[in-house]
């Protein structure tokens, strides 16, 4: 971080449009959000069994917390390039030729993304045809996870793309920019 609270890393910020840094930001938080309730759920059930008195909707509240954290945090992966990413074979070319593999590895995850909101918006109308047990709440309370990572990703993954193309997509050298790996 720059000590302004930005998120994003200066290496990176060729690829990134500000306008949508604060999307991050908020994405960031919801898998936050989905970590602390997911871990508490879980506790709060184990707790509740094994004093006697199990609350079985606290399943599905954990099932909810686990599933919007994971499609959640595939968003936030591919805006951070976290995410699996051939991207060791592309920092060894250059020019052109980098440029093509670059664009490709993006677009391949840009389809995935597509994928997941043609295909999740499917599964998302059909949930309704199933409950979760015990609340009766359709299924489709899930799936709508599926459809929305899948935009996040098909957004994130064009950006890249985009400003990749206009501001080639090496980044520049910046030391001490990492991410604590």
């Amino acid at each position: 971080m720059d000590g302004s609270g930005a998120i994003v890393l200066q290496s990176e910020r060729h690829l990134k449009w500000r306008g949508l840094d604060w999307l991050e930001h908020l994405l960031m938080l919801l898998c936050g959000v989905c970590l602390v309730g997911f871990t508490a759920s879980v506790f709060l059930d184990v707790f509740t069994r094994q004093i006697g008195h199990p609350w079985l909707w606290l399943q599905e509240v954990t099932m909810t917390f686990f599933t919007y954290g994971i499609f959640i945090g595939t968003g936030v992966a591919t805006r951070r390039n976290d995410h699996l990413f051939l991207s060791a074979a592309t920092e060894a070319m250059s020019g052109r030729v980098r440029t093509v593999f670059e664009v490709f590895n993006r677009l391949v995850v840009l389809a995935v993304g597509l994928c997941m909101v043609v295909f999740g918006w499917q599964n998302f109308i059909s949930g309704f045809a199933s409950f979760r047990m015990p609340s009766m709440t359709p299924i489709a309370s899930l799936y709508a996870a599926i459809p929305i990572a899948g935009a996040l990703v098909a957004l994130f993954s064009a950006e890249q793309i985009l400003n990749g193309l206009r501001n080639g997509f090496p980044g520049p050298a910046v030391p001490g920019d990492d991410r604590g790996f």
